[in-house]
C-alpha cells in the first residue's frame, strides 16, 4: 500500500522530515526525505524494525559494509545503534519514504516467550529468537501487508487502538522470525543437514523438483506424522511444505527459461509440472506475468546488450 507524502506546505524538513504517532507499546515514525542528502545520522533507544516505501536510500550500520535500501526490503536495527543513511536520488520528484517502528522489549520478550512455551520448534536445541545477524531482508507478503496494516492502526483513533497494535507487532515479530528462519534453512541448508531435520527435507526437495514429491516422503525423512510435519513447517518458516515445494520449481522454471533453446514446455516438465496449463497459471499468480512474456522479456533484454 502505497503511503501518501507530506503536503509541501506542512513539511518541517526536506531531510527525513519526520511525522510520529504514539501508542502504548510501540512508536510508528514516518520520514520522509525531498532533497539529495549524505551522511545523515540516525539512532533509537528501542529497538527498531525499519521498511522502505519509495525511494532509495544507502545505508551503513555499526560493524556493516553499506548497502543499498529500496521498497520491498526491511531493516533491523537494535537499540542505541546509529545509522549513516545516504540519499543519492531523492528529490520532490523522487523522494524517499520510509517507516521506523520502534518496539518495546518487553514486548518482543513475551512475544518470544510464548513462542518457546507454547509453539515449541521441531529441534529441541533450538528456540525462538531474533537474529541480529539478519538484519536486511526481502520483505514476505505477509510481512508487507502486516506493515500497511500497522500504519493503518496507527492513524486511527479509537480505543482499542493500543491493543489492535500490539497484536500486529507481535505477528510481524513472529513472521520476522519466520522470514530469517526461511533464510537460513532454506538457502544454507547445507550447513545443517546434520543438525536440522527440516534442511535434510530441504536438500530432498531441491534435488528431485522434476520429480513427484510426496509429503508422505517428507514427514517420514523427518521422522514425524504427515499433520505433525504440515503444521511444525508451517510454523517454523510461515509457509507449507507444498508451498515451499512450488515456489522451489518456479525459481528453478526461470532457470529453465534462460536458456536460449529452453521452451515452456521443457521448464513446466523439467521442475516436475504434469500439465502445462497448470505450470502457466501458477507461474502468473507467483511472477505477474506468464512464462511467455517472461521468456520474451528475457530474449528483448538479450538483444540490447
Amino acid at each position: 500500500m502505497t503511503q501518501r507524502l507530506t503536503p509541501v506546505d506542512k513539511l518541517e524538513n526536506l531531510v527525513e522530515n519526520r511525522t510520529v504517532f504514539s501508542m502504548k507499546d510501540c512508536e510508528l515514525n514516518i520520514f520522509e526525505t525531498f532533497r539529495k542528502s549524505e551522511r545523515v545520522s540516525l539512532q533509537f533507544d528501542h529497538f527498531t524494525y525499519t521498511s522502505m516505501l519509495r525511494g532509495k536510500k544507502v545505508m551503513k550500520l555499526s560493524g556493516s559494509q553499506q548497502f543499498d535500501y529500496v521498497p520491498g526490503e526491511s531493516v533491523v536495527v537494535p537499540s542505541d545503534q546509529e545509522m549513516l543513511i545516504d540519499f543519492p536520488e531523492a528529490s520532490f520528484t523522487s523522494p524517499s519514504q520510509c517507516i521506523a517502528l520502534l518496539i518495546d522489549k518487553q514486548n518482543i520478550k513475551d512475544t518470544i516467550d510464548i513462542l518457546n512455551e507454547h509453539h515449541t520448534k521441531a529441534e529441541s536445541k533450538d528456540s525462538w529468537a531474533l537474529d541480529s545477524q539478519q538484519f536486511h531482508i526481502q520483505n514476505s507478503f505477509e510481512i508487507a501487508k502486516t506493515i500497511d496494516r500497522l500504519i493503518h492502526i496507527s492513524k486511527e483513533n479509537h480505543i482499542s487502538r493500543d491493543i489492535l497494535a500490539n497484536m500486529a507487532v507481535k505477528e510481524l515479530l513472529v513472521r520476522l522470525m519466520q522470514t530469517q528462519a526461511r533464510n537460513t534453512i532454506f538457502r544454507d541448508y547445507q550447513k545443517h543437514t546434520s543438525s536440522n531435520r527440516f534442511a535434510f527435507v530441504v536438500q530432498f526437495i531441491k534435488d528431485n523438483l522434476a520429480s513427484p514429491i510426496k509429503i508422505d516422503t517428507l514427514s517420514n525423512m523427518a521422522c514425524m506424522s504427515r499433520p505433525h510435519f504440515f503444521r511444525s513447517f508451517k510454523q517454523e518458516f510461515g509457509i507449507t511444505p507444498v508451498e515451499f515445494i512450488i515456489r522451489e520449481r518456479i525459481d528453478y522454471a526461470k532457470k529453465v527459461l534462460e536458456e536460449p533453446d529452453a521452451s515452456i514446455t521443457d521448464a513446466a516438465f523439467r521442475t516436475g509440472f504434469q500439465s502445462i496449463s497448470y505450470f502457466c497459471t501458477v507461474f502468473k499468480k507467483m511472477e505477474g506475468i506468464t512464462p511467455n512474456e517472461y521468456k520474451n522479456t528475457l530474449t528483448a533484454a538479450y538483444l540490447l546488450t
